[in-house]
């Protein structure tokens, strides 16, 4: 388990405003928090430093590209080795459509997958053509996004 990292009020307000908008300025990041542009970049260096950035990204809007159907995929396997989880988790990061795949617990699927695709068809084509080949894959369940609720980028910092 990785160290947690204290932050202090100036650090939670950098982080808050930089999920909000990774293109911020470091001049208008230190005005909004207080501080001189050179300490401010001091601080969001050390920050990606110590890996509480990740990194900087562009969110895009699926239904513009034509991705317009997206499925939670359970995945069932036949073996609960490291070798075969390895394998597969190396599989399925070469997939374009896969936008995360988590290990998890409490359910009959080893692994969820979040998925994106153009139309049924086009998940039809993966999950036949692509998914269910991977090896020690057993079995796969769907369930389809009709709308998002809450979709969020921003980590609570309390």
């Amino acid at each position: 388990m990785q160290e947690v990292i204290k932050l202090d009020r100036i650090d939670k307000n950098i982080l808050r405003l930089m999920q909000g908008n990774a293109r911020i300025s470091n001049l208008e990041l230190a005005d909004r928090v207080g501080l001189s542009p050179t300490p401010c970049s001091r601080r969001v260096k050390r920050l990606e430093e110590s890996g509480i950035i990740d990194k900087h990204v562009t969110l895009l809007k699926p239904s513009v590209l034509g991705l317009n159907l997206t499925a939670m995929i359970g995945i069932s396997m036949d073996r609960h080795t490291p070798d075969r989880f390895d394998k597969f988790e190396r599989a399925v990061a070469t997939l374009p459509e896969v936008l995360e795949c988590l290990i998890v617990t409490g359910q009959s699927a080893d692994f969820l997958l979040k998925v994106v695709v153009r139309d049924m068809q086009h998940y039809e084509k993966f999950l036949l053509g692509q998914l269910t080949k991977l090896e020690g894959v057993t079995g796969v369940h769907s369930s389809f996004v009709l709308r998002e609720v809450v979709k969020k980028t921003e980590f609570p910092l309390d």
